[in-house]
């Protein structure tokens, strides 16, 4: 099997980890996102916080060494960031007329206020909303609070800033930390699961196994029925359809060999009277005589071929060894001229050992002979030949008859199927079972059965079957295909019958 399909063990291990790992990943996932959002709303309500803390200081608070209220932003800024010291991760500086000039004390995750480009554009705000800035510290929620003194001309700004990602770094780690805990998790659930599903399974593996054992000729494996559960109640049912399937096939074996034994029985005793009849009996006796011999005769054959169709799908219907191909063909061909006063030819035989069953291949090329006899005249030609082509077995019966009709090449090989009779004159003889055990052995041989059309005329059955350990004498056939040819037609007519 190209391949193979993923087992049900590691399905059910697949779908375990991909739920768990939804499980575990969904709340990390999403607790992390609910952190942030919590976090930058409290970094927001603490820019508020500080903003508010800035305008009460200013209505509350006078000049440390004059004792009198601010009379300039700068300085009313120094003295709030004296004595208002930023959170951690927080940091403030002031901004006078688009300079940064002073800072809260303390250290701070990046020095914006020495970035002209920060403090430009911390100038240049218009209006009090937070924003977000990119440092080099990650993320900055900042804020801007102008300041303006009576008296005082000059552009006086508090800058708020908050590190957001340093903020956020705890919550991170502990995310990473619920991630790799998850992983550990995941891989201890998968090792458990791959336990159980495999304890789970085990009886239907033990269903399989045994179904593989079992053969028309052995069904006699029985599954061990352990507990109460549902793969104990699967067990029995498999055990119920074997019993079953048991009885089915003994009784048909049964039934064959009594049908065969009943037919052959009255056939034999009716075979023994005629012949007991007296030939000199008057012309019509000897006729009505001859006609229920050639009766009997058919019917005798009926019975076999059945009985061969019968038995094609048992295990013991071949029997496999080392065939030459040449003997195979020569002593089908001698034994065909029995059939009728033919043309017999060889038209090539491969030189050649393979491994198949010799008697019933003879038995295929017979039948294709006498198909052959009944769709051809005295003056026709019936070819046998074999090859062996690109490790394949190739064995065919040729006649110079009129050929198959194109809508009867497949249906030809189908049970009790009769096509028509192409010779004048000529009736149908058997039931058509003929070129069905034909395609019976090939198919046992893991093989086919085809019929082409000659150019010249007539029709060509052609047994198509593997070449297995093919073992050659002498020169390969490819070298010296028409020596070979009429080396078998000599064997050939040596043992042709005198006519």
């Amino acid at each position: 099997m190209i391949g193979r399909t993923v087992s049900a063990r590691s399905r059910i291990v697949g779908w375990m980890l991909l739920l768990l790992g939804a499980a575990l990943a969904v709340p990390t996932f999403g607790i992390t996102i609910v952190w942030q959002a919590e976090l930058d709303r409290q970094v927001d309500a603490r820019l508020l916080s500080e903003a508010d803390k800035l305008r009460t200081f200013a209505r509350t608070s006078r000049d440390p060494y004059t004792g009198e209220r601010f009379t300039t932003g700068a300085a009313l800024l120094t003295a709030f960031m004296a004595v208002h010291r930023p959170e951690h991760n927080s940091a403030f500086f002031s901004v006078v007329d688009g300079r940064a000039d002073r800072r809260s004390p303390g250290p701070a995750p990046a020095r914006l206020d020495r970035d002209p480009t920060v403090v430009a554009l911390m100038a240049r705000t218009a209006d009090t909303r937070i924003r977000w800035l990119d440092s080099p510290a990650g993320k900055v929620r900042y804020g801007v609070v102008p300041v303006q003194m009576a008296g005082d001309h000059a552009d006086t700004r508090l800058v708020l800033l908050s590190f957001r990602d340093q903020e956020l770094r705890q919550e991170l780690h502990m995310a990473r930390l619920l991630l790799a805990s998850g992983c550990f998790a995941l891989v201890v659930a998968g090792l458990a699961s791959w336990l159980v599903a495999g304890r789970v399974l085990a009886p239907i593996r033990l269903v399989r196994q045994t179904a593989e054992r079992i053969s028309e000729s052995d069904l006699s494996q029985r599954l061990p029925v352990r507990g109460s559960d549902d793969v104990a109640a699967l067990a029995e049912t498999f055990n119920h359809m074997l019993d079953r399937l048991s009885g089915a096939f003994t009784a048909q074996r049964r039934f064959l060999d009594e049908v065969a034994h009943e037919l052959r029985t009255p056939i034999t005793v009716l075979r023994g009277h005629l012949e007991l009849m007296d030939e000199d009996a008057g012309g019509r006796h000897r006729q009505t005589r001859a006609l229920l011999f050639d009766e009997l005769d058919r019917m005798r054959r009926i019975v076999d071929d059945l009985l061969l169709l019968a038995r094609a799908e048992r295990p013991d219907f071949l029997t496999l060894g080392q065939t030459s191909l040449t003997d195979l063909v020569v002593d089908a061909a001698a034994k065909a001229q029995a059939l009728g006063r033919r043309h017999w030819a060889v038209a090539e035989v491969a030189d050649v050992h393979v491994h198949l069953d010799g008697q019933r291949v003879t038995q295929a090329l017979m039948q294709l002979a006498a198909n052959a006899v009944s769709h051809t005249g005295e003056g026709d030609v019936i070819e046998i030949g074999s090859r062996l082509l690109r490790g394949r077995v190739l064995l065919w019966v040729a006649d110079t008859g009129p050929g198959v009709a194109p809508e009867d090449r497949e249906r030809i090989f189908q049970c009790f199927y009769q096509g028509g009779t192409a010779v004048p004159g000529r009736a149908a003889t058997g039931i058509g079972l003929g070129l069905a055990l034909v395609r019976e052995i090939a198919q046992a041989h893991d093989g086919a059965v085809r019929v082409e059309e000659v150019p010249e005329g007539g029709a060509r059955f052609v047994i198509d079957l593997p070449a297995l350990h093919p073992t050659t004498e002498g020169t390969p056939f490819e070298q010296d295909s028409d020596s070979r040819g009429r080396g078998a037609n000599r064997r050939l007519r040596r043992k042709r019958p005198a006519p």
